[in-house]
């Protein structure tokens, strides 16, 4: 799992038959106007494989940087380039090399000069960009980003329960929602998650414990979709504040977990401030609490918050990158989960239930009345779509990210 052998390769080619991932589209369109380009996305959710998808109407070389052989053949970079100019360059895992973006900086602006302005470089990364800080600076105004998240319920076409229920227990990484069996599926999502604490974790962020960090993420998993309490976790881990912030920004910024924060203006009513955290694959959750199963799932008091997170996943993989994702929650029990505010300045209220018979609280109205929410939904578990009181449409998620992805 830890290199792209040629038996993941093979995985990749199958899968990639079989699934046509939304990005694709977006990837194939940025390429044409922008000289570089950055897919980030966690480890095993499929980059190289959509690289190779959106490269196939071009020439285009392939460099893993994790290799040693092809990371020894761009030590000159400008003379690799030279080589294969009419070439579109993929460099894998260019979190491991940030400094390669210097030099690539006047290899784009040369290019331009001679009229060549688009398709000149695609970098996979397994972590954001706020991590690798040199791109930003050495690139600026001359590269888009693209982010590739796990497979999401219209990829895998996921419009009967059954099938929702397999995406949601096993997550959305290839290898773990195509494997044979849930034992299969949940035997790879074991060793993820070691690879991530023996090796990325420590080689990427500070010198963190495996056993330390591995505590920590279980004890994310605990809280699923809570507001963050950084004094109860630094409590029961036995460390300072300080650590548990710096802990969730590096698996923020590796691309596991996700931050959203409180929705605030002038609305004179006491909000609660902190953000909400989550793991952002629910196959994660599940391995980490030993879930194996949907039954035990949905007996787990987690299931509430698995749920939340997984159809709070998918809705973000099908908005653009400039709609703002928040939630809402006053003193008095007035909340909403999920706020998308759309660059038009838009407001969508999303309330999510799991239940198959979507029952709203007083609560949720009130809160869509103090933000001014312009449409609000229910997303549920059932199978119907159909008005509620107060303008509320409920939805099933499969439906709801169908509309999505007509918008």
């Amino acid at each position: 799992m830890v290199t792209k052998n040629r038996a993941i390769i093979t995985f990749n080619v199958t899968f990639a038959q079989m699934i046509s991932r939304v990005a694709k589209n977006s990837l194939v369109g940025q390429l044409q106007k922008s000289p570089a380009v950055v897919l980030t996305g966690p480890r095993q959710v499929g980059k190289t494989t959509l690289a190779f998808e959106a490269a196939k109407e071009m020439e285009s070389v392939y460099i893993d940087l994790e290799n040693p052989l092809d990371a020894a053949k761009i030590q000159d970079l400008a003379a690799f380039h030279a080589h294969n100019q009419h070439r579109l360059i993929i460099l894998d895992e260019v979190q491991r090399t940030p400094e390669i973006f210097s030099p690539i900086r006047g290899i784009i602006d040369e290019q331009r000069r001679q009229g060549n302005k688009t398709g000149l470089f695609l970098f996979l990364g397994s972590a954001s960009l706020d991590l690798l800080r040199q791109s930003g600076e050495s690139l600026a105004g001359r590269i888009s980003q693209l982010e590739l998240y796990p497979i999401n319920v219209l990829e895998f076409d996921a419009s009967t329960n059954e099938i929702l229920n397999t995406i949601w227990l096993r997550g959305g990484f290839p290898e773990s929602l195509l494997a044979e069996s849930d034992e299969d599926s949940m035997r790879w999502r074991r060793d993820f998650i070691r690879t991530y604490l023996e090796r990325d974790i420590p080689s990427l962020g500070p010198r963190i414990p495996s056993e330390t960090m591995r505590r920590f993420w279980t004890m994310l998993a605990h809280q699923q979709g809570t507001v963050l309490n950084a004094a109860l976790l630094a409590r029961n881990l036995e460390m300072s504040g300080v650590s548990v912030g710096r802990y969730i920004d590096l698996l923020v910024d590796l691309l596991l977990v996700r931050k959203i924060q409180p929705w605030s203006s002038n609305t004179g009513k006491r909000l609660v401030r902190s953000p909400k955290v989550y793991l952002r694959d629910p196959g994660m959750v599940h391995a980490l609490l030993n879930i194996t199963d949907v039954n035990t799932l949905l007996g787990h008091p987690v299931v509430g918050g698995s749920w939340e997170g997984f159809v709070m996943e998918n809705i973000l993989s099908m908005t653009p990158a400039e709609t703002l994702p928040y939630f809402y929650r006053t003193s008095h029990g007035a909340e909403i989960d999920l706020i998308l505010e759309w660059s038009g300045q838009e407001k969508w209220a999303i309330e999510i239930k799991k239940h198959s018979t979507p029952v709203l609280s007083k609560g949720f109205y009130t809160a869509c009345e103090d933000i001014r929410a312009d449409r609000k939904f229910v997303i549920y578990g059932g199978t119907e779509t159909f008005p509620l009181p107060g303008g509320v449409m409920a939805m099933p998620l499969f439906q709801f990210i169908h509309m999505l992805s007509k918008q």
